[in-house]
């Protein structure tokens, strides 16, 4: 197995292509980048210590991967502040807070058990952008790494209140009205898969308010109960379960809790594409401004946009990605259609909290007016569209090798190539595109029914496997 470099980190399976000498590479490298940004490019320990945020989600391999991160940079002059169990918006908060030169979380966020990844922060608490990370690859290529000597080692420090810091300063969004939603008596179920969430999301959940917070999954273990990814396939139990204990919402986030997605009380799926949907159609009430989502986004988005007479761009798959379209823009609100919210009011990061807080909000809203609706009600108010998401294995082959192929099924589509190929009909669309995360194809098709979702990605699908050796 390959190890995965990309804008979302450095992943891999911990002890196959995730070993310590990557490990002690890449934790070196970006000790020497931050060095190499204090000093303006060039390596001097003269310039002043790098501090350095570290936090980890609760997968087994987490605490001795975060133990020998805090290690190497220490032995490399950092200062090191340690979260410990921390949710990757939260260590991107403390960056802030802290006023650190950058951050590292281990978490390899949805992706199986046996993974991890290191993911870098720099000193805003966004992740390196793409041209960061060649400067990182750089120097990892190099093998030209900074080391302390024995009387120039940095310092670390636990600090683990952030997650009430992180609670604090999101109930405190201005657009919040805690009242107006402790006053539905909500009945919350929340899944958190066991990862960093299991504890920080009840707490918000109360501090919001809720009448009653049901847990699921949230023995902080690290042992997922279920595939981690909050999409469809992997929530039938968690479906049933909010409508078992009759609650009014369920709340899903990943182990790492950057993405978040909600159930209604009849067990159906809000659906993660439509997290980002309600967050911003209830934020550009309070703030005009444009919207940003990237490519494998639902339409919904832009329908919601054009309704509060706003544009949308869509940037290519990635957080960063998102975020370097949402600042040049000046955007509002933005994200990702996996149930990822970035507010800039707050800082630029996907935010399962954020999510929620702003979600509760706007649901809240919608029952003040109409009390005797439920959240499937409230779903039904927003542009309807259906998507289906399929994976295949790849192997050593580009998805544009089937771009001629699609062109001649689909004459009439707007074709886009600048993060991999997707092709755009006026009501539907079909996307394919290397994964930044796992070793496979993504192929993604949306449309006003399933039916014509599914038709869209099956036939996408064997236009691939005619053009080029995946296998599923």
């Amino acid at each position: 197995m390959s190890l995965m470099v990309s804008i979302s980190g450095i992943r891999g399976i911990v002890g196959e292509s995730l070993t310590p000498d990557v490990l002690l590479s890449y934790v070196q490298g970006f000790a020497t980048w931050l060095y190499e940004q204090k000093s303006g490019g060039r390596i001097n320990l003269d310039v002043g210590v790098p501090k350095v945020v570290i936090g980890r989600d609760t997968r087994p391999t987490g605490q001795a991967i975060l133990n020998f991160v805090e290690s190497i940079l220490v032995q490399s002059g950092c200062a090191v502040v340690n979260l410990g169990v921390a949710t990757t918006p939260t260590v991107e908060i403390a960056v802030l807070e802290e006023h650190a030169n950058g951050g590292i979380i281990v978490s390899a966020s949805h992706n199986p058990l046996e993974w991890n990844a290191l993911k870098l922060l720099n000193h805003l608490g966004e992740f390196l952008s793409a041209a960061q990370g060649e400067e990182l690859k750089r120097i990892v290529a190099s093998r030209k790494f900074v080391s302390a000597s024995w009387n120039k080692f940095g310092m670390a420090v636990s600090n683990p209140h952030y997650a009430d810091v992180h609670i604090q300063k999101t109930l405190s969004l201005p657009v919040i009205d805690r009242a107006k939603i402790r006053a539905r008596q909500y009945k919350i179920l929340v899944d958190a898969v066991n990862g960093a969430g299991s504890d920080i999301i009840p707490k918000l959940c109360e501090a919001l308010g809720a009448a009653e917070v049901i847990r699921i999954a949230c023995n902080g273990s690290g042992i997922f109960p279920r595939p981690p990814e909050p999409i469809e396939e992997n929530l039938v139990e968690t479906q049933g379960l909010t409508a078992y204990y009759g609650a009014d919402i369920g709340i899903v986030v990943d182990p790492d809790v950057d993405r978040v997605c909600f159930i209604c009380e009849d067990g159906s799926l809000f659906g993660e594409e439509y997290t980002l949907v309600a967050c911003a159609d209830f934020y550009l009430k309070h703030k005009k401004g444009s919207v940003v989502n990237n490519l494998s986004s639902s339409f919904a988005l832009r329908d919601v946009a054009q309704q509060h007479g706003v544009p949308c761009y869509s940037a290519k798959v990635g957080e960063a990605n998102v975020i370097e379209v949402m600042k040049r823009v000046k955007a509002s609100i933005g994200g990702e259609g996996n149930g990822g919210v970035i507010l800039p009011d707050l800082h630029y990061g996907r935010d399962a909290l954020v999510g929620i807080t702003l979600f509760l909000q706007a649901f809240a809203d919608y029952q003040e007016r109409n009390p005797e609706k439920k959240l499937s009600d409230f779903k039904r108010t927003f542009p309807q569209y259906e998507m289906v998401k399929r994976k295949l294995k790849w192997e050593h082959t580009t998805v544009h090798d089937a771009l001629p192929k699609l062109r001649a099924a689909y004459p009439n589509a707007k074709v886009l190539t600048e993060d991999g190929v997707k092709l755009e009909f006026d009501a539907a669309w079909i996307h394919l595109r290397k994964s930044n995360t796992e070793p496979i194809v993504r192929i993604y098709a949306e449309a006003r029914t399933k039916a014509e979702a599914e038709a869209l990605a099956a036939a996408c699908i064997k236009t691939l496997q005619e053009t080029t050796e995946l296998a599923h």
